[in-house]
């Protein structure tokens, strides 16, 4: 089952969270702060993050681009910030999602099963090599490949997709 990261300084959410995530299935690692959390991830390697933007030492906002600088770990903003520049920031800067607290548990279940299901591997194809598939249908063949253009710095990137599709009697 997949291990969820969770990084929240309020013990509450860390403790409901993390009962209804392992009731799901998941494992779930907690940590306190986004400095702690760095670090437990080397060792426990989760398949997805919960992050809350305020806490004390190292808050969100800054673990996020620090962990996009090494790793394409989906990520979920959990935050009590209301404003919607704060949701603008944090999917501007890597988060695949941001859910603001107070929150429905099953809402966040399910928006981690999307999460996890979007990130993961599908019939064992890596999701860059689904979109690189072969249809074939009567005498045609269908080619459907995918590029992937990466601009901007080490802590802001930029992913801009085209997909070609080139027609092939076969």
């Amino acid at each position: 089952m997949p291990r969820i990261a969770l990084v929240d300084d309020d013990r509450n959410v860390l403790t409901s969270v993390s009962i209804a995530l392992e009731a799901e299935g998941y494992r779930v690692a907690t940590y306190t702060g986004g400095d702690t959390a760095l670090d437990g991830f080397r060792a426990v390697q989760p398949d997805l993050a919960i992050l809350d933007i305020k806490m004390p030492r190292m808050d969100g906002m800054e673990m996020l681009p620090r962990l996009r600088a090494a790793s394409d770990l989906p990520v979920i903003i959990l935050t009590s910030k209301e404003e919607v520049i704060d949701e603008l920031l944090a999917l501007k800067i890597g988060a695949d999602d941001f859910i603001r607290k107070p929150f429905s548990q099953r809402l966040l279940i399910e928006r981690v099963k999307v999460v996890l299901r979007r990130a993961s591997p599908k019939n064992g194809t890596l999701p860059n090599e689904a979109a690189n598939s072969l249809l074939e249908q009567g005498r045609f063949r269908k080619s459907v490949t995918r590029t992937v253009r990466t601009v901007g710095t080490q802590n802001q990137q930029q992913v801009a997709n085209s997909r070609a599709v080139h027609a092939e009697t076969a």
